[in-house]
């Protein structure tokens, strides 16, 4: 099973105290005897949207041999989820509280939402995690009403995904060897860490990460909703139209997430506006740098520039001596 360790705490960027939480951590080393071998305490999974994200947590539990109950607003997801048998029948008032497991795959405030009116029904024994794209829109409500209703709650963001989205893109691998971000409330057990680490490795996470909202909100807006924007920026291009035989790896990577769900990403974005603009501002600066060294003929800066960005890949892979070369 892949582990996860802790660094030493640090002060919150919100307030003067001291956070329990780790900045973040990385940890390396799937195990594919994980998968498919679910804790004796794991009977009973709740899945809440059978989407992409959602559909493909119903179906690697299934495969586990877990019971999964799932919820869609989609009847026709919830149809198809019950045909091929990744869901045994709906999540709803009365199995809700048979769930020992609950994962959340909705729009932020959808997830509140949710969670706000089912929180009475839910086991105390239950751990719920979330698998929203931002955790400060999410975390600090359903941190509350986890402590007034007594079960356990984590932010959780599963970095695995395609462009595809909706229960016929899911996949029971999906999330084989893929990293796990857990965010835990301010104040928590150790223990807690370990239990959803053996609940998830279930579906095969290569690694885990342990976070505050505040630091994965301002990863993510680089790592994630920036490199979503630039794409949909590029692809608007009129020369993407006449692209065809024209075209190769370059072009392939740079437009796959261009293609996306307009409502979601929208209110992702908005959630993380800070970050993300914070971000764009600095992809900017650098198109802006390129641009007049190009209208200016400026060989040497262009070269320069190149060769920073080169440097910066490396050293962001983590391969130092290569970069030491180029410098």
């Amino acid at each position: 099973m892949p582990r996860t360790s802790f660094v030493v705490p640090f002060a919150s960027c919100e307030t003067n105290t001291v956070d329990t939480r780790p900045l973040l951590v990385n940890q390396n080393g799937f195990d594919a005897a994980s998968i498919g071998n679910p804790p004796a305490s794991l009977r009973h999974i709740g899945v809440v949207g059978l989407g992409l994200i959602g559909g493909s947590f119903a179906k690697a539990y299934a495969d586990a041999g877990l019971q999964v109950y799932g919820a869609d607003i989609d009847e026709r997801s919830l149809a198809a989820a019950t045909a091929e048998g990744s869901i045994v029948s709906a999540l709803d008032d009365k199995t809700v509280g048979e769930c020992d497991l609950i994962l959340i795959a909705l729009y932020p405030q959808a997830t509140v939402d949710w969670l706000r009116e089912m929180a009475p029904r839910i086991s105390k024994d239950a751990l719920v995690i979330d698998c929203g794209g931002v955790k400060r829109s999410i975390c600090p409500d359903c941190f509350a009403l986890a402590e007034r209703h007594g079960f356990t709650f984590l932010g959780g963001h599963p970095m695995a995904g395609t462009h595809r989205s909706g229960f016929r893109a899911a996949r029971s691998d999906l999330y084989a060897g893929s990293p796990m971000v857990l965010v835990p409330p301010p104040i928590y057990d150790p223990s807690v860490i370990a239990r959803a680490q053996e609940a998830l490795s279930v579906v095969g996470f290569g690694s885990f990460s342990v976070t505050t909202p505040e630091m994965h909100d301002r990863l993510i807006a680089y790592t994630s909703q920036l490199a979503h924007i630039v794409s949909s920026a590029f692809v608007k291009s009129p020369t993407s139209q006449k692209h065809r035989g024209f075209s190769a790896g370059s072009y392939k990577d740079l437009t796959r997430v261009a293609e996306m769900n307009a409502p979601m990403w929208t209110e992702l974005f908005l959630d993380n506006a800070d970050n993300l603009v914070e971000e764009l501002d600095s992809v900017v600066e650098q198109l802006r740098l390129y641009r007049e060294a190009l209208a200016s003929h400026d060989e040497e800066t262009l070269k320069a520039l190149i060769e920073e960005g080169s440097v910066a890949k490396l050293k962001a892979d983590g391969r130092f001596a290569d970069a030491e070369v180029i410098m």
